[in-house]
């Protein structure tokens, strides 16, 4: 699928999902405008309409949008701070929001255009100790589906890509506040029945599926990118232990 003249803005592009997004879609011939508030030589406040607007300032046409900032925190309704609910919401979810107010008039002076916000299995599910962040993960999938709902008509789509455990460093800084780092991430990786964790370019190939004219049919989605993680009923440990052993 060729990118060849295409103008793409990725947030958070500078690690994860975000760089391996960047790459994949530079390497397909876009044209990449990455955002992110380090490790880029313009950095871009996904929270602050002064820099987002400065940022698109001499930007004529935008293509493609895909919104991959983000940050995990956990803590349960009761523990989680006024400072840490806020702060998940505002990069998770009202940073998308603005990112998408900004862009969504250039896309439509354009024809139209993709826009892929990146979600979570948290987005249909949740992780216990984790309220602000399961929050506004579900509320980008109500952004997603308002958007798509309201500029369809403009041409423009966009769509959630929900993925499971990703071998990314913020997975692993998770990873770092357990005792048992290791096990965890192995953890991880078995919630997958396909038995592995998911690499960044695993989910860089769907955004690029969507961003892309074979996905021309598609909005409004939760796109499920989760090596399976969200279908077997009870987890893997009732899999393994409960009645689906039952033999016949």
């Amino acid at each position: 699928m060729s990118f060849e003249s295409k103008r793409t803005i990725v947030t958070g592009g500078a690690s994860g999902i975000g760089l391996a997004t960047v790459k994949l879609l530079r390497e397909r011939g876009a044209e990449v405008m990455v955002w992110d508030v380090q490790g880029v030589d313009e950095p871009v406040d996904v929270g602050s309409d002064e820099s987002i607007l400065k940022a698109l300032s001499d930007v004529d046409r935008v293509d493609a949008l895909v919104y991959s900032a983000g940050i995990q925190t956990y803590g349960t309704a009761v523990s989680t701070s006024n400072e840490v609910w806020e702060r998940t919401l505002m990069v998770n979810v009202t940073g998308a929001f603005k990112v998408c107010r900004a862009v969504i008039p250039k896309m439509i002076a354009a024809g139209g255009g993709s826009i892929s916000l990146v979600g979570s299995v948290q987005s249909v599910g949740a992780v216990a100790n984790s309220a602000a962040y399961v929050t506004s993960k579900h509320a980008l999938l109500g952004l997603t589906r308002s958007i798509a709902l309201d500029y369809a008509k403009a041409g423009i789509r966009c769509n959630c890509v929900c993925p499971g455990a990703i071998d990314t460093p913020m997975l692993r800084w998770s990873a770092s506040l357990t005792d048992n780092p290791e096990a965890t991430l192995e953890a991880c990786a078995q919630v997958h029945p396909v038995g592995r964790l998911g690499q960044p370019e695993d989910i860089a190939g769907v955004i690029a599926f969507l961003c892309g004219e074979d996905s021309k049919f598609v909005t409004g989605t939760a796109f499920m990118a989760d090596g399976g993680a969200m279908v077997p009923i009870g987890g893997a440990a009732f899999q393994e232990h409960g009645t689906a052993q039952a033999k016949v």
